[in-house]
């Protein structure tokens, strides 16, 4: 399947050659077969016999893993980059996609104006850092950094209710931290403290390019950590933060000044802009805020400027001089990814005109990548995952009548957005500019921060997209009930509508599937049909469910990605359902959607092994072990073998198509 780039002379006679003799265009199947090593047993380790021969490819240095996911984003980095390139170039009309996207991007790719521009765009929040006076100013000042995306303290949003689906709210989470996550804050073993060291050095070094005195520079380094520490102690854990019930809490907005004491909340609304109407607000983790309180008016002033400035400096060191982003990329990339070397500049700025004005450089992505027909495709098969998901949960064993009818209706409320969004984002507020980079960046989180701000008091805007449909990902939203397939992962080898079934069905194993089971993984199965945070189920039968999950929890942690580094089951159980639950599913779909048709076998596999491969083939990865560690130790999905290797224990039509007699199936959807 690889072509290798072929010399000028030879494309150019080659493209006049096909401009005379078209010839149709061949699918990108999900399977290739000279990714597998078939001297593997299946039934042992079922990601090397599908991906075997890849572990020999090196990772590029500028990579913390790479495979196929990468490779997919290179086609469509180069699709996009044509897209800015050509904005950028173009003399547009002002308050244009095309005259945003081209001034944001080219701001974002001039270095010597960035460089020339130093920190002098961030002078005015330096001096207004230095400038606090007490425990009164920090309000407000976050406040104004919230607004520019800036995160430090706490975090804040504007959100879907929870428990009323129907309505927008503001919600207050724990944030505030450099490192990934709490533990690293906590954990005693070697590699955590070394990597808190080299977080001090980098916090120092950051604060140094800044202006601060060598010997100053380390001393705020280390305020940095103690100040951090101490919101960490105060933060949950990311096992905790899985449970939507034990992380929600409405309070009246007048009562957040006893949650929280110390800290002056009415001064941060109102320099947020939050209307005064709003009389109650979401709190996810009250302990934390309490912590944050305390901290707020019995810490150092000192310890705040210092913390606020190394966030400042965090916050936009992508878009500073070489010297910040070299040395943000050092730790973050070097130190707890194992990546060698940045991505080239273009891909880097690409990536942030994505974040910043995404939706822009979308509407002109899909007209070239993603045709009604593949979208009509991909609702077929959304279509038959549904019914496949329908049968199976009208014949589990395990669930009784009444909870069947719950599980039915939400099923049937489940929404697929694909593609592409039928009402585009509206930038027009935006003022984008050939000026500093920083500018341009600090501006497009504001007009999102406000964009968001300004749904309260309105109804729940149903057609939005949470995701740029040239992203390669997906979504499942539990409170609106939706999977969201952007057209950026609908591409080749995930799918291509002229490939056969088995290809496709079982290379979106980890899209379609995955995505609607998260609906009914351990937290999404928490929402109703509505979107509501609502028991649906049983006693009996929710105890039944938890006990099938406990034997999920249990497999995962018996996986050593590296050794001595077990992954937490519990911690990354919803991914892990999603993942054997959507494999299941995908299959089944599969099945119904080829019922009655001949299938043929294909490259010495059956059509159902070929299903199972495409599925694996889908993950074929190779990860630095420094990635595997953070991943571990800081996110709620498994690395990319876990994943193929966990469901194949667990799927009986996979051992089924193997022969394998050493799995334990899972007796769920």
């Amino acid at each position: 399947m690889r072509i290798q780039a072929l010399p000028l002379a030879l494309t150019l006679v080659c493209g006049a050659l096909s401009a005379q003799q078209p010839q149709p265009e061949r699918a990108v199947l999900g399977v290739d077969p000279g990714y597998m090593d078939r001297s593997v047993d299946p039934c042992k380790d079922f990601y090397r016999y599908a991906n075997g021969t890849y572990d020999r490819e090196p990772i590029p240095a500028a990579y913390g893993s790479f495979g196929v996911n990468q490779e997919i984003d290179d086609r469509n980095w180069a699709l996009l980059k044509g897209i800015l390139e050509s904005a950028a170039a173009a003399t547009a009309t002002p308050g244009t996609a095309t005259q945003r996207i081209g001034d944001f991007y080219a701001s974002a790719m001039d270095e010597a104006a960035i460089e020339a521009a130093g920190l002098a765009p961030l002078k005015p929040w330096l001096e207004r850092i230095e400038g606090l006076k007490g425990p009164k100013d920090l309000a407000p000042l976050l406040a104004e950094m919230h607004k520019a995306g800036l995160r430090a303290g706490f975090g804040f949003s504007v959100g879907i209710d929870d428990k009323d689906a129907t309505a927008m709210i503001g919600q207050f989470y724990q944030g505030g931290l450099g490192l990934p996550e709490r533990e690293y804050y906590l954990r005693k073993d070697a590699k955590t403290v070394a990597h808190r060291k080299a977080y001090v050095a980098h916090v120092a070094r950051m604060l140094e390019l800044s202006g601060l005195k060598a010997p100053a520079a380390r001393a705020g380094a280390q305020r940095v950590m103690a100040l951090e520490t101490l919101m960490a102690r105060a933060s949950r854990t990311l096992e905790a933060l899985r449970d939507p019930q034990k992380n929600y809490h409405k309070v009246a907005r007048a009562e957040l000044a006893k949650v929280g004491k110390g800290f002056r909340w009415e001064a941060y609304f109102e320099a947020l802009g939050f209307p005064a109407a709003e009389r109650n607000v979401l709190v996810g983790q009250p302990d934390f805020l309490k912590g944050f309180g305390l901290l707020a008016s019995r810490g150092s002033l000192g310890d705040w400027k210092v913390y606020l400035r190394w966030h400042l400096l965090n916050g936009t060191a992508s878009s500073l001089p070489r010297a910040f982003d070299q040395a943000n990329f050092n730790f973050y990339g070097r130190v707890l990814s194992g990546t060698q070397e940045q991505l080239p500049r273009w891909k880097r700025m690409l990536v942030a005109t994505d974040r910043a004005i995404g939706f822009d450089l979308g509407k002109l992505y899909v007209e070239k990548a993603f045709s009604p027909a593949a979208k009509a495709k991909v609702l077929e098969m959304v279509a038959w995952h549904k019914e496949a998901l329908r049968q199976s949960i009208q014949r589990a064993p395990w669930m009784g009548a009444a909870t069947k009818v719950q599980a039915l209706r939400k099923l049937d409320s489940m929404t697929a957005k694909v593609g592409y969004p039928d009402v585009w984002r509206d930038y027009s507020a935006l003022t984008v500019a050939r000026r500093p980079h920083v500018l341009n960046t600090m501006a497009a989180k504001a007009f999102e921060f406000n964009r968001r701000l300004a749904k309260l008091g309105k109804p729940v805007d149903r057609t939005e997209w949470l995701m740029t449909p040239q992203t390669n990902n997906a979504y499942y939203e539990p409170t609106l009930n939706e999977i969201c397939l952007p057209a950026g992962i609908l591409q080749a080898p995930f799918f291509d509508e002229k490939a056969d079934d088995a290809s496709n069905y079982g290379a979106l194993a980890s899209t379609i599937g995955h995505e609607i089971l998260h609906g009914f993984d351990d937290q999404g199965s928490q929402y109703d049909a509505q979107g509501n945070l609502k028991n649906w189920w049983t006693p009996e039968d929710r105890k039944g469910y938890e006990a099938r999950t406990g034997e999920v929890v249990a497999l995962y942690d018996s996986f050593e990605p590296l050794p001595g580094l077990h992954i937490l089951g519990k911690q990354t159980l919803g991914e892990n359902l999603a993942d054997i639950g959507g494999l299941k599913l995908s299959f089944e779909a599969w099945k119904l959607a080829t019922a009655g048709k001949t299938l043929a076998p294909a490259d010495g596999l059956s059509p159902e092994q070929r299903f199972f491969v495409a599925f694996a083939q889908g993950w074929r990865t190779n990860q630095r072990p420094e990635e595997i560690d953070t991943l571990v130790k800081s996110d709620v999905h498994s690395p990319v073998r876990e994943r193929v290797l966990g469901p194949a224990k667990m799927v009986g039509a996979f051992q089924e198509a193997f022969g394998c007699k050493n799995g334990k199936v899972l007796e769920l959807w």
